[in-house]
């Protein structure tokens, strides 16, 4: 297992990458505390990783981290598969609440 601090991640995040990679995981420090673990998520033995992925991919669109596409890529899933997910499992597609959707629908209408 490999240590780097808080400056080393940020000036070369690679090199803690590829030892995650080698190593499977690797404890960063923020002054001589461990602070995280960056964990290689091949490395981590889970039985369905490609299921992983799009749970991880799921979680990071609702949290609005990352955009649809971001997440399917992050996924390995076509785009349009996951606007289908994302919609079966009543995550909104949009950033807007419903009532917001159907005030600027509205508008448009108004301006057509």
């Amino acid at each position: 297992m490999k240590t780097v601090n808080i400056r080393q991640l940020k000036s070369n995040p690679g090199t803690a990458l590829a030892a995650a990679r080698a190593d499977g995981m690797v404890v960063v420090m923020n002054r001589d505390y461990p602070q995280a673990l960056l964990v290689d998520l091949e490395r981590l033995g889970v039985p369905n990783l490609p299921a992983v992925r799009v749970a991880l991919a799921v979680t990071l669109f609702r949290s609005a981290a990352v955009s649809a596409g971001f997440a399917a890529r992050t996924a390995g899933k076509p785009l349009a598969e996951m606007l289908t997910l994302f919609s079966s499992q009543g995550i909104p597609l949009t950033g807007n609440d419903e009532s917001a959707a159907d005030e600027a629908l509205a508008e448009m209408r108004t301006a057509l």
